[in-house]
């Protein structure tokens, strides 16, 4: 049956919390209905205002429904490399990511971690996932099949780099334009597929793959534009060696075009007063990636003062430097780098950031990250009592903030009682 009501308690945000007594910014039905309809939400009220004739009412109280979790940078190659022990980035990458990126020209193989990176994402509660696949047009193929037969948003786009890898890694400026150009006209906008033009990161592009990139991104404006910047030390110095007419890491995306609104740059955490100035005026988004940055021990984001500039900041798993898949550890681990500085992130921020935050990031709150009417039916439902330990902790909640930092500090995989995506429930599906 298409015409389903979920019944739960439900919560969407309206607009960023700016403290955590803004109830303005949030809706919350205590007994709620959420009626489902080809893929999109048609109703979001009190169950008894809920018309139930001829609708499936599926009952998950007493949990807590919310809309799915976005997760706005990570690596579908870098599955089997997690917790793989390394110095710092550029060894990380050379001893293992390269190796198993290798990997990813079987279309074979690609299908089957497709399916299964696709699993792991929706098992933690992800709806939507701006991912990168490896150097192989067959591991973009792969990953867009898979989720369109899932029904999934997502945006992903085949890396482009032509030096400083190994030879089964690489491409060239001709054949990255290339790939994409075909990708793009076979994926983008096909359902709930979108996009992104890909140029990994400087040191792996040339600046003849530069210009290609910045003629993709001229050709495709709507397309979204993924890429890595000041993640750590040695990655800048090397990229401004690389490129020695660029003012600093930034500048070599904003000469080759790279820099717009719908661009966002993983990690961003080593910027000049120049550089946040040159994001903020193009309107790009910094990506936060903390448990990755804690890892390899890169640095610190500095939330607070970016978005003091102006700046709209996602946040990510980074799966595989990342550590979990799951969007509620890098929300604990989120929380504790930007206690470190002296920053608050209260929980009604954080459950916004995960959900409409990331959505507006991306470009596309009109879409996901609310249970608004007329949006796409994604969404999660949360049992903060999934452990013994946490049903522990829930016995003295005060109320709905100390259940979502519950969830917050110590949930994950197992918190998630079930995962819609257009409607249709997917976990251990």
């Amino acid at each position: 049956m298409d015409r389903k009501i979920i019944r739960a308690r439900l919560l969407s945000f309206l607009r960023e919390p700016q403290t955590p007594d803004d109830t303005q910014s949030y809706r919350y039905i205590e007994d709620g209905g959420l009626l489902v309809e080809g893929g999109l939400i048609r109703s979001f009220d009190d169950f008894d205002k809920i018309e139930t004739t001829g609708a499936q009412v599926i009952d998950h109280r007493p949990h807590l429904v919310m809309p799915g979790f976005i997760d706005t940078h990570l690596h579908f190659p870098q599955t089997q490399v997690i917790a793989s022990w390394a110095a710092e980035l550029l060894d990380w990458l050379n001893d293992y990511t390269f190796p198993e990126e290798t990997r990813y020209c079987d279309p074979n193989f690609c299908a089957i971690m497709a399916r299964e990176f696709l699993n792991l994402l929706s098992a933690h509660g992800t709806t939507t996932a701006m991912a990168y696949a490896s150097v192989h047009a067959t591991s973009a193929e792969a990953l867009f099949a898979e989720a369109q037969a899932r029904n999934m948003r997502l945006i992903t786009g085949k890396v482009m780099m032509d030096r400083n890898a190994p030879d089964g890694l690489l491409d060239t400026a001709q054949s990255g334009y290339d790939d994409t150009k075909a990708l793009i006209a076979r994926w983008h906008g096909k359902g709930r597929l979108g996009y992104a033009i890909t140029p990994r990161f400087a040191i792996t592009s040339t600046p003849a793959q530069m210009e290609a990139a910045q003629a993709l991104a001229a050709e495709h404006p709507d397309c979204h534009i993924q890429t890595h910047l000041s993640e750590n030390h040695a990655e800048i110095a090397l990229s401004c060696q690389l490129f020695p007419d660029a003012k600093d890491y930034t500048d070599i995306y904003a000469r080759y075009g790279l820099l717009r609104e719908n661009s966002l740059l993983g990690h961003a955490i080593h910027l000049s007063d120049r550089e946040i100035g040159a994001l903020a005026e193009a309107g790009s988004k910094p990506v936060f990636c903390p448990t990755s940055n804690l890892y390899l021990g890169s640095g610190l984001f500095n939330d607070a003062k970016l978005r003091g500039k102006g700046l709209v900041n996602g946040i990510a798993s980074d799966i595989g430097g990342g550590t979990s898949y799951s969007m509620l550890q890098t929300l604990a681990e989120g929380y504790k780098v930007l206690q470190l500085q002296g920053q608050r992130m209260h929980p009604f921020r954080a459950f916004h950031w995960i959900t409409r935050g990331n959505a507006v990031a991306l470009g596309l709150e009109d879409r996901i990250g609310t249970l608004e009417v007329g949006s796409e039916a994604d969404f999660v439902v949360l049992n903060a009592r999934a452990t013994p330990a946490m049903a522990l902790r829930m016995d003295r909640a005060r109320g709905l903030m100390d259940e979502l930092f519950t969830l917050q500090v110590m949930g994950d995989d197992r918190a998630v009682v079930q995962t819609y995506i257009a409607g249709d429930a997917c976990k251990g599906q």
